[in-house]
């Protein structure tokens, strides 16, 4: 996940700590690339990613992982689900006011394995049947609120940012509300889910499944969930991603 849910995800870890009663580490010194490394070889347990990597590792032979539960967030765009989307976002003194309006724009996107920053973009040209390149120049911009950061500076002119990014951005940051515009959004889709790695025991899988969907019925729990926007955790199955298996696979038709 982004930077900005770091001390959410760390007060998560304390929480699972605590009722679990056993040592757990929050690893944040080395980059999220080396981290997800560390997941696959079973070095890091348990983590929250992306739903495009989490189809990519489920589907493979033997799955390095499997789901532990998925957030729900608090808004009434969310329907109660566990969702997210992805919020195309302008300067507010941009002249754009649809998407079609950003061909040839300059667009930036978090990087490539993102799918709510750059496939989901990707799958939406597709469907518009635009397929050999529709904006003017696309950039790595390397995380979320960077590209944001970038739309603020007038460095490029949109991108695509995860509604639950974006959502705490402006929480942390007010004044940015009135600096930005969503021209619409894309979405819903399935929200990034928390995984576990298949070497820990299932006895203790169970265990920290159930402490996860439990999270919202204790005090500590809701103080914690409070942090992020969360509203609880709840049980999800490898059908629940589907939608991006689709879409991903039509992404891949299209540049953009």
């Amino acid at each position: 996940m982004a930077e900005n849910f770091a001390p959410i995800c760390e007060a998560i870890a304390t929480y699972i700590s605590q009722q679990l009663q056993m040592p757990i580490e929050w690893v944040d010194d080395i980059s999220w690339q080396a981290r997800e490394e560390k997941l696959d070889r079973g070095e890091i347990q348990v983590g929250w990613i992306c739903g495009l990597p989490y189809v990519w590792k489920a589907d493979q032979a033997a799955p390095c992982i499997e789901l532990l539960a998925a957030p729900v967030i608090k808004g009434d765009r969310y329907q109660g689900k566990p969702v997210y989307f992805s919020d195309i976002v302008v300067r507010q003194d941009s002249p754009f006011r649809t998407f079609a309006d950003l061909r040839g724009c300059t667009w930036a996107y978090n990087e490539p394995r993102s799918y709510s920053g750059y496939y989901v973009t990707r799958s939406h040209l597709a469907t518009l049947g635009e397929f050999d390149g529709f904006f003017g120049k696309a950039i790595e911009s390397g995380a979320h609120q960077t590209s944001l950061q970038w739309i603020l500076d007038g460095k490029i002119a949109a991108s695509a940012i995860d509604s639950t990014v974006l959502e705490l951005e402006l929480q942390r940051f007010p004044n940015i509300a009135a600096q930005i515009r969503i021209l619409n959004d894309l979405g819903a889709s399935p929200i990034p889910p928390w995984v576990v790695s298949t070497q820990v025991p299932q006895e203790l899988r169970d265990r920290l499944r159930q402490v996860f969907l439990q999270m919202h019925q204790t005090p500590e729990g809701q103080a914690v969930l409070s942090q992020g926007t969360i509203d609880r955790f709840v049980a999800v199955g490898d059908r629940d991603y589907d939608a991006i298996r689709r879409m991903a696979e039509l992404a891949e038709t299209a540049r953009l």
